[in-house]
């Protein structure tokens, strides 16, 4: 089966071709990153527009990189949850008018579904049940996941998620956007101990990120040219990873799955992956991350997950809504 993927719930335009759910013939992401560098973040009416033009170049591209016509194609995934929604229109719209002409059956995708389902592009052989720890600009959550379509949302973020954080801090810092790319390369030439920034620890296996971003940002104030701007940024990077890997090895240890899995744009982060490879050999549990290309905004992981959905009988008709908020539910 033949799926094509449509991803526009942010700022990236995108589309893929995936066969059998797992072999990628095609990828094709257009970042709008430098159109919202200017403004320090994503602004939603230009992120909108510009899926607008972009959307159907995307997806005929995708499908000429795949070498086939739309009429190859036997069905459609598009993410309508959650995200932007006017972004998040822009993609159903193209999925709807495309189904609708060509009779293909269509599927709506949960956007943290597929960075989970990113997860099988880059290993097929990933066997449930695995815990999944997605962070990106928008959500950190960590996710059982048991089965096809069958989650348990063990922990999330209480406020700012991961990802916000790194671009928050990296803004105070004068570093520009997006952060988390920037801080990840100046902290690989800094002293991950030259501050010790606060480490949240809550009950449960939830999140907190507004603390740290808030001390980075009262640090640089009172302490500007005092200190390398990369041993900041390393000290920073060392205490949201701390976070993060600290409490997904308290999510393992409570569920005892010895499986862990990555998704999300700061699942690229190369201080993220080192300190979690180390943490799981260490342990002796298994580990699954995506490329680097597979962990930001992508249409392959919708494609994925929608392949899967699709064999279950799961199809949307053209009365697909868009939702700007659902947590992930199965």
């Amino acid at each position: 089966m033949r799926v094509l993927g449509i991803e526009t719930s942010c700022d990236e335009t995108s589309s893929s071709v995936v066969e059998g759910g797992r072999n990628i013939l095609s990828d094709v992401i257009a970042s709008q990153v430098d159109l919202h560098a200017r403004f320090g973040g994503i602004v939603p009416e230009i992120a909108s527009r510009k899926h607008v033009e972009l959307v159907n170049v995307v997806i005929q591209e995708a499908v000429d990189k795949a070498g086939i016509t739309l009429r190859n194609i036997d069905a459609i995934a598009v993410t309508n949850r959650p995200g932007l929604l006017g972004a998040l229109l822009v993609g159903v719209s193209a999925a709807k008018a495309i189904s609708a002409a060509l009779g293909l059956r269509m599927v709506g995708v949960h956007h943290l579904e597929g960075h989970i389902y990113a997860n099988f592009l880059a290993n097929p052989d990933l066997q449930f049940p695995f815990i999944c720890l997605i962070v990106s600009g928008g959500h950190t959550d960590l996710v059982l996941v048991r089965d096809h379509a069958r989650y348990e949302i063990l922990g999330r973020t209480r406020d700012d998620a991961a990802g916000e954080a790194f671009d928050k801090s990296a803004r105070a810092m004068g570093l520009g956007y997006p952060g988390g790319p920037i801080v990840d390369k100046l902290a690989k030439d800094g002293n991950p101990e030259a501050v010790h920034f606060p480490r949240a620890r809550l009950e449960g296996l939830d999140f907190s990120f507004s603390g740290i971003k808030t001390a980075v940002v009262r640090y640089f104030q009172e302490h500007e040219n005092e200190l390398p701007i990369e041993d900041l940024a390393a000290s920073f990077q060392a205490a949201v990873v701390d976070m993060l890997v600290n409490t997904t090895m308290a999510a393992v240890e409570r569920t005892g799955i010895r499986r862990v899995a990555l998704g999300g744009g700061v699942a690229a982060n190369s201080g993220l992956k080192r300190r979690m490879q180390e943490e799981c050999d260490r342990l002796g549990i298994e580990l699954t991350y995506p490329p680097p290309r597979l962990c930001t905004d992508n249409a392959a992981m919708i494609a994925c997950a929608g392949y899967h959905r699709i064999l279950r009988g799961d199809v949307s008709g053209l009365d697909l809504d868009t939702i700007a908020s659902q947590p992930l539910t199965g």
